[in-house]
This record gives structure tokens, C-alpha cells and sequence, in this order.
């Protein structure tokens, strides 16, 4: 009976091994056609699998991870997975990519290395040079796991989750240098349920962005820093774009950011109104944070916009409370909502904002076009 028992353990979790299909772990052999013959294998078998990459350096191009499979999927990388340095070895602006999975689980405690500063430099002086690849996508997704991994030196964002459902991110570090642009964190769109607890992220860009059609996202133990904050935005710039709601962040520490919790929204015409609601601020600290917190729906980036357009977004329902720490600029709270469709039911509660560097610094908030509420302590005084 027993033997019966663990023959039916071993024909449920079948591990594949990349190098038993000719992956060699030297840094430099291209493994892509190895690691796909493991997926298939791995994905066709009736029953848990694990990809399982070994110890050592993995060079792929750009490789896609497709199912469905036939039951759960597990990716386990316990080395180092390197993307080439010359980025005409990769295509559609990714670099792995996983689509149409049930029940699969990213993990191992190994390394993503998109080697983008390398990338940066060969493709300084080059215009036709692309270098804004994502290091992995996780496209339409469900009930799955990311966990344990270390992503590095990403060319351009390193995690985009769209079209997904239950997804959950947690003991990770996210790292690119802080003057790398658009080298997000964790970006998220079309979604229906995220998770993401105990990440560190320090980028060149925000450190986790909610985008059109993200909605019950829970972000908490999140170490921000450098970068530009966790985001709702950017919104409104384009028809067609869907409802972001029912977002909480708590108990995240931000350090040395530009921004700390941003919404933001283009002024742009839409056809109809966008609407970005149910979004709890709670236990957040600010270590010296230019921006600690903003609402910004006059979201100009490049400076090329109509001065004249006014945000269809509207912006209702938006908790934040016991906000502590110290701020870079005099702007401690800034609410610059639209004229179109003001902020509805905002409240702050028990914010504690000081000026970094001293005692006898004023600092202030600003408002505009916002309606909503102030509860507590209020340093400096509500505008609200």
C-alpha cells in the first residue's frame, strides 16, 4: 500500500530539468530552445509539474511560456536567468512571457538579470536601438503564485501582469538603477485580484503602477525606494481605458522617492467619464519623499500638453490615514483635482508630515477642487 502511495505522489509531481533537454548554465549558450522542449513536457504532463532550473547561468532570448497546462505548474528557479545584452536578440518588447496558466507558481530563489545597463550603454548613440524590454509578463493568468525571486538591472519594467485574476506577488526584490527610466516594478492592468506583500523595489520609475481595469489590488509590506512611488495612474489619456477601484495599501515604508502615493490622470477629452474609487491609504511612513502624498490630474509628463484641457477622470472615495514621516519639498499633501470632475470624498486622518531636515522648515498642503473630510491630527493643517 505504501509503495502504491509514493508511486502516485511521483506520478503526480513530475520535475523537468532544463539540462537534461541541453540547457548548459556557462553564460553564454542560448537556452531558449531547451527550456521550451522542458515547458511542453512539463505543461502536457497529467498531473503538478516543476521546471526546475539549476544552479548556474542561463542565457534566453525571448521565450514564451503557454498553456493551458494539464494541472498545477511550477517554475522553479534556483540560478541566475541573464537576458542578452544586444536587444535585436529579443522581439515584442518582452522578455519571458507567460500566457494562459492556471494554478502556476514563479519561484526558487534565483535571479532575473535583464542586463539593462549594459543594453543602455551599447544603445546610447543609436536611435534604432530598443531597449524598453520587460523582463517577465504574466498575461491572462489565474490563481497563481510569483514568490522568492530576485529581479535585477531590468532594460525596461520588470513585472507587467494583464488580463489576470488572483495573482499573488510576495518575497521579492526588484532592483534597477534609479536613473534607468521606465523601469517599473510590478505594473498592473485589465486584473481582477492581486496580492502583493513583502517586496522590496528600488527602480527608476514607480515602484508598483495600477492602471486602467486593475480592481481589488492589496499592496502591504512594501519597501519603496528609490523610485517614484506606488501609483493609481497614469489615467484619461485614451478612450477605451476601464474603471480602476477597490484598492488598499497599507504598512508600506517609502525612502528617498519622488513620489509616495500618486494618482495620476492625463487632462485629456474622453468620450465618457473614467472613474478611479475605493482606494485606502493606511500605516504608511515617508522618509524623506519629495511628494509623500498626490493627487495630479494635470499629469504632463513631457510638458507637451493643452493647457487649456481639463481631466475626465473622477477621482471619489479615497481614505488616507496615519501617514507619518519627513517630506523633501514644502508641499506635504497636494490635491490638484480636476475642474471638471472635483475629487468627491476625500479624507485624511491623522497625517503627521514634517519637513526633512530640520526644525523651523514650513511646510504646507495645497488643494484644489477637492470635496471630502479631515479627521485627527493634522501636520501640517488640512486643506480639506
Amino acid at each position: 500500500m505504501l509503495c502504491l502511495l509514493v508511486w502516485i505522489a511521483e506520478a503526480q509531481n513530475k520535475i523537468f530539468k532544463v539540462t537534461d533537454y541541453g540547457a548548459i548554465a556557462d553564460g553564454k549558450k542560448d537556452n531558449t530552445v531547451a527550456f521550451l522542449k522542458a515547458w511542453s513536457d512539463a505543461c502536457k504532463w497529467k498531473g503538478s509539474s516543476t521546471v526546475l532550473i539549476p544552479e548556474g547561468t542561463y542565457v534566453l532570448r525571448t521565450v514564451i511560456f503557454e498553456g493551458p497546462c494539464n494541472g498545477q505548474t511550477i517554475f522553479r528557479i534556483k540560478g541566475v536567468l541573464k537576458a542578452p545584452i544586444n536587444p535585436f536578440l529579443l522581439t515584442d518588447q518582452t522578455w519571458i512571457n507567460f500566457r494562459y496558466i492556471d494554478q502556476l507558481t514563479v519561484t526558487g530563489g534565483g535571479t532575473l538579470d535583464g542586463q539593462g545597463s549594459s543594453t543602455r550603454k551599447r544603445c546610447k548613440n543609436n536611435p534604432n536601438c530598443q531597449i524598453l524590454f520587460t523582463t517577465m509578463v504574466f498575461n491572462f493568468i489565474t490563481n497563481s503564485y510569483v514568490q522568492k525571486l530576485h529581479s535585477i538591472d531590468s532594460k525596461g519594467g520588470h513585472f507587467i501582469v494583464f488580463g489576470c485574476e488572483n495573482m499573488t506577488f510576495t518575497n521579492l526584490t526588484i532592483s534597477a538603477p534609479a536613473d534607468n527610466y521606465n523601469t517599473d516594478g510590478i505594473k498592473i492592468s485589465q486584473t481582477n485580484g492581486t496580492n502583493i506583500a513583502n517586496v522590496k523595489i528600488g527602480t527608476g520609475d514607480d515602484c508598483i503602477a495600477m492602471i486602467s481595469g486593475t480592481k481589488k489590488v492589496r499592496i502591504s509590506n512594501v519597501f519603496c525606494g528609490p523610485g517614484h512611488g506606488i501609483s493609481v495612474g497614469s489615467l484619461g489619456r485614451n478612450d477605451g481605458e476601464t474603471d480602476v477601484e477597490d484598492i488598499v495599501v497599507k504598512n508600506c515604508t517609502f525612502t528617498g522617492t519622488t513620489n509616495g502615493l500618486r494618482i495620476k490622470t492625463w487632462a485629456k477629452p474622453l468620450k465618457k467619464t473614467l472613474y478611479a474609487s475605493n482606494l485606502v491609504y493606511e500605516d504608511i511612513v515617508m522618509n524623506n519623499v519629495q511628494n509623500p502624498i498626490v493627487i495630479d490630474q494635470q499629469y504632463c509628463p513631457h510638458n507637451h500638453c493643452n493647457p487649456k484641457e481639463i481631466s475626465r477622470v473622477q477621482i471619489s472615495n479615497v481614505s488616507y490615514k496615519n501617514i507619518r514621516g519627513s517630506s523633501h519639498t514644502d508641499i506635504a499633501v497636494g490635491f490638484n483635482c480636476s475642474k471638471y470632475r472635483p475629487c468627491q470624498n476625500i479624507t485624511v486622518e491623522d497625517i503627521r508630515l514634517w519637513r526633512y531636515g530640520g526644525k523651523g522648515r514650513k511646510i504646507s498642503n495645497f488643494c484644489s477642487k477637492v470635496n471630502g473630510a479631515s479627521h485627527g491630527k493634522q501636520i501640517p493643517p488640512s486643506c480639506i
